[in-house]
Parts: structure tokens; sequence; C-alpha cells
């Protein structure tokens, strides 16, 4: 079975979550199916796309090599 592949679904600039400095936020999704993952970070909207498709790739790398989406590391 082949897996689904993530991709970057929405990068769009938000405000600064409470607590943290002003600037330049970003909010963005990955999604696959009706799976959806959201993440806020700080920097320009280049940046934080660039960091939202590394994420993106890696989900995917771990999908291909057999290892959970949902875990960091296999059990040996």
């Amino acid at each position: 079975m082949k897996p689904r592949i993530y991709h970057v679904i929405s990068v769009e600039k938000t405000e600064a979550p409470s607590g943290m400095e002003e600037g330049d936020w970003h909010r963005y999704t990955i999604g696959q199916g009706t799976s959806k993952i959201d993440g806020i970070r700080s920097g320009s909207l280049k940046d934080v796309t660039q960091h939202a498709e590394a994420f993106a790739k890696e989900l995917n790398e771990r999908a291909i090599n057999g290892g959970s989406t949902y875990a960091p590391r296999k059990k040996a």
C-alpha cells in the first residue's frame, strides 16, 4: 500500500502568539487526506514556507521507511 503524501496546504501571515514578541509570524498547515497539522512560526513567508516543506518531507520519509508519522523513533 502506497503511503499518502504530506504536502503544504497553506502558509499565511498571522498575529504573534500571546506572550511572544511582535514581528513576522505565519501559520502553516500540512496535510494528507483528512489529516492536518497546523503550526505557527516566526520568520519571513519564505522561511516559514521552507520550514513547512521540510517538515512535510520528513513526515513523508518516515512513512516511506516504515516509521510512524506519530512517533519520532522506531523501537529497537
